[in-house]
């Protein structure tokens, strides 16, 4: 936690672009390590019938999260304290984790396993080569596509067989592996793994291109264009709370459909929206479309960890749930590349800010269609007497 929150200092303090983007990548390095202990510290802080529920706040939190982020972003560069400007959206971090260390220190338990797992280190080194496909499909269309953003894209692809390959041969050996091969022999799995990254691309391309129409397209300030996408955060609280009000153990693998459904309305409001009132839209007009689209994702994140995990072995969950969570940090660098990719070319074809916009929200709305399909592939309830991760 601290080490997080020590890059964030590095980032506050940059001086030049390449600075900032070794700091981002400690960053990101350091919550990668922080997550999979947070959900550790959840399995064993809560009885098992209590283990649902707290495992259910856990994609909403991260996913509320990353929507009202750049609500205060948006303050903070506004406000510009002390002078700071856009650094002080990562200087916020110091006190925060500061707090966080200081809680957990008072709160969280001492936990060490007898019997833990030798770290794969092989494996991690495998994995990490993923940004051999993402950094060409965030840069690709800034560089105009050069033949090296290809031959990466392809060699990624060899990279994940030769991952593949390794955590097989590892765990026929009896070591254990980073990813346990088996889950991908898992229908239920795959396809919870596929559908994450569908919906998850779409939640969070939408959030940049989002961004980019408000500040760029009408003019909004930073903080405007927080405020004007706060209703989906709120609407993302109202969803949760609905599932957790009953509805997600009433409708298990339903709740996630209805939440698709509602979802995909809200942008289909959003985009009548824009489409209806041109440049001359208001953040007031927005927020319909924006709190529907934030309820249908209250609702599917609400069961979506329970309800995949529920289609794997016990024993396999740990592996399971850290899976789930790196296709969700994949899912959001896809949909900034292509989300992101579409906007910027149909600017580029004299498309108009509205139109561009209008066009990325109907293929967020497709990838919500895709996540609803999908859904039939998951189990119908979550394991109630088994815990989550």
């Amino acid at each position: 936690m601290g080490l997080r929150h020590g890059h964030g200092l590095f980032c506050g303090v940059a001086t030049g672009p390449e600075m900032l983007i070794v700091a981002r990548v400690l960053q990101g390095l350091s919550g990668a390590v922080m997550i999979p202990q947070g959900l550790g510290l959840i399995k064993e802080m809560f009885p098992p019938r209590e283990l649902a529920k707290a495992f259910g706040m856990f994609g909403p939190v991260m996913t509320i999260a990353s929507v009202g982020g750049p609500v205060l972003a948006g303050w903070l560069v506004d406000a510009d304290y002390f002078g700071t400007g856009w650094r002080m959206i990562f200087l916020i971090n110091l006190p925060i984790g500061v707090a966080a260390m200081l809680a957990g220190m008072r709160y969280l338990p001492e936990h060490r396993l007898s019997n833990a797992t030798r770290l794969d280190l092989v494996g991690v080194a495998l994995v990490s080569t993923a940004f051999l496909l993402i950094f060409p499909l965030i840069q690709g269309r800034e560089l105009g596509w050069p033949a090296w953003t290809f031959l990466s894209m392809a060699a990624s692809i060899a990279m994940f067989a030769v991952f593949g390959r390794y955590e097989a041969r590892r765990a026929r050996s009896g070591r254990d592996p980073l990813v346990t091969p088996g889950l991908f022999r898992k229908r239920a799995f795959t396809g919870g793994l596929v559908a994450g990254l569908a919906f998850f691309s779409g939640v969070m391309g939408f959030g940049l291109v989002f961004s980019l129409y408000t500040q760029a397209g009408l003019g909004f300030t930073p903080l405007e264009a927080g405020l004007t996408a706060l209703p989906q955060a709120l609407g993302g609280v109202l969803g949760f709370g609905l599932a957790m009000s009953g509805l997600q153990e009433k409708l298990g693998r339903g709740l996630l459909q209805i939440g698709a459904a509602v979802m995909a309305a809200g942008a289909a409001t959003l985009a009548l929206t824009i489409q209806l009132a041109g440049t001359g839209v208001t953040g007031w007009q927005l927020a319909p479309g924006l709190l529907l689209a934030g309820v249908g994702m209250g609702l599917i994140m609400a069961p979506f960890f329970d309800i995949v995990l529920a289609g794997v072995e016990p024993h396999e969950s740990g592996s399971a749930s850290g899976t789930l969570t790196a296709v969700q940090q994949l899912g959001g660098a896809l949909g900034t590349a292509v989300l992101g990719t579409i906007f910027f070319n149909l600017l580029g074809r004299d498309w108009g800010f509205g139109a561009s916009m209008q066009a990325t929200v109907w293929v967020e709305v497709g990838l919500l269609v895709l996540t609803f399909a999908l859904s039939y592939l998951l189990p119908r309830r979550a394991r109630a007497e088994v815990p989550s991760p």
